[in-house]
């Protein structure tokens, strides 16, 4: 079950899996897939990891993709987790997001990690807007109806956390998507300083849970 969220004048569906559905203007958002994650680790000598988070993470946005069919994708930044990873992607995960690509508009958002894949089709911005919305890897200090992503928020009930996303009147900041990604408790105090007085935590898991984010 997804949570309804308001920014400005438009409404959006917080969704267990950590997307987000934007369903008047048919648009999906996810951020944070860091794709080739274990890759990455493994050739830069670090801890060797299963390397099935890239198929883990596919499959799940797969999933999304038929149930809500979009017409666009937007994917906020480090979809990869190096300018390498695309290249490294195995084959038959190339092929699920291929095939996910095809027939709509498919939009790599720069991140830190990587400015989107190059091979992979799709367009490139620093950022985007769609309306009144803006849409952008790292939030910026002030502004106003933007989706942003970049710090992994994570929120804690009953002595569990979960990744989450932090919702006020101005922003929305969404939560990793990808299988093999950390997270920031969401009373850090960049976080803090981001998000306004009232601020929800929506965590996800089996249902979107809108808690206060500063209990």
């Amino acid at each position: 079950m997804h949570h309804v969220l308001t920014l400005g004048p438009e409404t959006l569906h917080a969704l267990p899996s950590g997307a987000l559905s934007w369903p008047a203007q048919k648009v999906l958002v996810v951020s944070d897939l860091h794709l080739g994650k274990s890759l990455r680790l493994a050739r830069r000598g670090g801890a060797l990891l299963p390397p099935y988070e890239g198929q883990a993470t596919l499959d799940r946005l797969s999933a999304e993709i038929t149930t809500f069919a979009p017409a666009t994708v937007i994917c906020l930044g480090d979809s990869f987790d190096d300018l390498a990873a695309a290249d490294e992607l195995p084959k038959p995960e190339a092929l699920l997001l291929t095939g996910m690509m095809a027939g709509r508009d498919w939009i790599w958002i720069e991140g830190n990690h990587d400015p989107g894949p190059l091979t992979l089709g799709g367009s490139h911005r620093a950022e985007l807007q769609i309306g009144a919305l803006k849409f952008r890897h790292i939030a910026t200090p002030g502004a106003r109806l933007e989706i942003s992503g970049h710090y992994h928020p994570k929120a804690s009930l009953a002595g569990r956390s979960r990744p989450c996303f932090l919702a006020d009147a101005d922003r929305i900041l969404m939560p990793a998507f990808g299988a093999y990604t950390g997270g920031l408790r969401c009373d850090a105090p960049v976080l803090d300083a981001l998000m306004q007085a009232g601020a929800l935590a929506v965590l996800t898991g089996p249902k979107a849970l809108a808690i206060p984010m500063r209990l």
